[in-house]
């Protein structure tokens, strides 16, 4: 999970949060003038450890594997080539030794460019993916505070303008938040998944 959340929050971490959390409001068990009760719950974490963002996640995994294996074998490809210049070299002439290396600096651009397209769709999905399940997470959350009588939920989440330096563990809903979910969405949790995940640019020897 670690690894799926540190992968989440690099490709994540531009996404505005606040707008997932804006649902119309209910007066469900409104505490009473001056009774504030403050919680915190580390929204990104609640988000990527729902079981709905997870089985989205492998599914994502599953659609960019044959880019990934596209991308490695074109890199594999660049990468025997130039061995084969750096080994044959001496005894090419210079008309074919430029033939041969102009054939890979194509095929490195190639490459190159396989790999940040493969990578800007990857991000966007992982967007929409992120925003699609964050809208809902945000809504259950408030339904949460409110039905607990919290007049106030603190993101501790890795913000750059976090701002909760110290909070009673018993007024972190994280966990809550993420079962309650869980339960009302009925997604069970998918098995675990390889540790792979966005489609790796590869940079050959010598680019």
């Amino acid at each position: 999970m670690k690894r799926l959340f540190a992968l989440f929050v690099t490709l994540a971490s531009a996404l505005s949060l606040s707008a997932a959390a804006q649902p119309a409001a209910t007066t469900t068990h409104a505490p009473s003038a001056g009774a504030a009760r403050i919680a915190v719950i580390a929204f990104q974490v609640a988000v990527a450890q729902t079981n709905e963002f997870q089985r989205d996640f492998a599914d994502l995994q599953k659609k960019y594997t044959p880019k990934r294996d596209q991308i490695k074998t074109l890199s594999d490809e660049v990468t025997s080539l130039q061995k084969q210049l750096q080994a044959q070299g001496a005894t090419l002439s210079d008309t074919e030794r430029a033939n041969r290396t102009r054939s890979i600096e194509e095929k490195q651009k190639d490459l190159q460019r396989t790999a940040e397209d493969a990578q800007n769709d990857f991000k966007q999905d992982m967007q929409d993916t992120f925003n699609t399940v964050a809208n809902k997470v945000g809504k259950e959350m408030i339904a949460y505070a409110q039905a607990h009588g919290f007049t106030v939920v603190l993101d501790e989440g890795q913000q750059q303008d976090q701002v909760v330096l110290y909070a009673n563990p018993g007024t972190d809903i994280t966990k809550a938040v993420i079962d309650d979910y869980n339960t009302k969405s009925g997604i069970p949790a998918p098995p675990p998944q390889p540790a792979s995940a966005a489609p790796a640019t590869r940079t050959p020897a010598g680019k």
